[in-house]
């Protein structure tokens, strides 16, 4: 394995760090200092010639792989017919058949409709306006956390203060937050079951001490929780949730913007637990790159909102919707869950075989090829190693490894490599994350 050059240290790079620098506010956070050339499938390179694995795919985005051939085809012959009109102004094909298709391959067997938007954060806060709208009830529940967006409302709706939240308040009324299960760090002596019940009865604390089940209009739940650490709830617990939204008339939003599209192993992340959403926020991969995102739900509840209350000027455009409708064909025609299954275990095992030899790794868990390491400083205390973390983060892009971070103390590793990565590449992406513990352990 040879070493790539520090992308900031070459006179090409430096010299588009500095211009970067000095156009581009230090908020939108650079977590490598890899300045990109090109991409195809599971691979990035660099404007200096270096070459990259990439398990972080964009944070999710290229489950099909960079720069699919189906899916450049379909861009590009959009945008030599119609690169935009505006839905609401001209309507064209390809947004309704892509909210058919999605219409039919989401959890649900009910009639259901479609609507597309930009980002998923704008699938989020069109959700809760849709949910809002149908119950007449303003109160959204999310969960600790949980990571939702960073507008207004997601943000509110977001658990982790710093860097998502802090300075950014006040932040929007009637938004709760609950406790998800976290079962490496669940309280002594409590057995996951004993845990998901006690859990799940905090909601009748809720409903007495916080808000009447009267005021809350909806529930919004990650299958499993991204930017919280990939923490993966029991199906217990999910489908509780469900049953108490049931109960009291309460809507259940599934946000499926990082589990869609076959990254849990299933094609999507509630096909796990047996639930079908009232609504469903999509996102990321559902347009290999493109700018896309999506709001599926019962059909009676997403035709509450008068025409003209929902929508968006870029919202689903010809050449994003030509992407997605790509993306369906290349998950089908290539097998894509599958695919995601085979990853997770060939991930899962080498995480597994680390831990063995590493104390730093506490615990390792994940769906499908939605995997992730929480690292510790000590394995009883359970104490977390942020740092040592951030160096292996480092150490990963500094050698040819695409890695990402997570967790409300930024002590996870999290891992979304493109699904259709292949066995070299992944044992290859592996090997260099092993060096990385060497490194940092020693």
């Amino acid at each position: 394995m040879a070493e790539v050059t520090n992308a900031v240290k070459s006179p090409q790079s430096l010299t588009l760090h500095e211009r970067r620098m000095k156009a581009v506010p230090k908020a939108p956070y650079n977590i490598t200092q890899v300045y990109v050339e090109s991409a195809q499938g599971a691979t990035v390179y660099d404007i200096d010639g270096n070459r990259y694995i990439d398990f972080a795919g964009g944070i999710g985005i290229q489950n099909v792989g960079h720069c699919h051939p189906k899916v450049v085809r379909a861009v590009q012959e959009q945008a030599a017919k119609s690169i935009h009109t505006c839905f609401h102004v001209a309507p064209y094909e390809s947004y309704i058949e892509l909210a058919e298709r999605l219409n039919e391959i989401t959890p649900g067997s009910f009639e259901k409709k479609t609507m597309f938007l930009n980002s998923g954060a704008e699938a989020v806060e069109n959700a809760v306006k849709i949910a809002r709208k149908y119950t007449g009830k303003p109160g959204v529940i999310s969960f600790d956390r949980g990571y939702h967006g960073r507008t207004l409302l997601t943000m509110s709706l977001t658990s982790k203060v710093k860097p998502y939240k802090h300075g950014f308040g006040p932040f929007a009324n009637s938004t709760y937050k609950m406790p998800y299960p976290y079962y490496y760090r669940a309280p002594e002596n409590m057995d996951p079951d004993s845990y998901d019940d006690f859990l799940l009865s905090r909601f009748e604390d809720f409903f007495v001490a916080d808000a009447s089940p009267d005021e809350i209009g909806a529930v919004i739940m990650e299958p499993v929780q991204g930017e919280g650490g990939f923490i993966v709830p029991s199906k217990k617990f999910v489908q509780g949730v469900k049953r108490i939204c049931e109960q009291h008339d309460i809507l259940f939003i599934a946000d499926e913007i990082q589990t869609g599209f076959g990254r849990t192993g299933l094609l999507f992340g509630m096909n796990h637990f047996d639930v079908a959403p009232d609504l469903l926020t999509m996102s990321k991969s559902l347009a290999a790159g493109m700018p896309l995102s999506a709001v599926t739900g019962r059909a009676a509840i997403m035709d509450t909102p008068d025409a003209g209350q929902l929508g968006g000027t870029f919202a689903g455009s010809p050449m994003a919707c030509a992407a997605s409708l790509a993306v369906l064909d290349v998950i089908e025609e290539e097998e894509i869950v599958k695919k995601a299954q085979n990853v997770g275990k060939q991930l899962m095992a080498a995480f597994h075989h680390l831990q063995n030899k590493y104390e730093l790794i506490g615990d390792v868990r994940g769906l499908g090829a939605m995997c992730a390491m929480e690292l510790v400083e000590d394995r009883n205390t359970k104490e977390p190693a942020a740092a040592k973390t951030a160096e292996i983060v480092k150490y990963c892009w500094q050698h040819g490894l695409f890695a990402l971070s997570a967790g409300m103390y930024s002590n996870v590793l999290r891992f979304l490599p493109p699904l259709i990565i292949s066995d070299d590449e992944l044992n290859e992406g592996i090997s260099i994350l092993e060096s990385a513990f060497e490194s940092v352990t020693k």
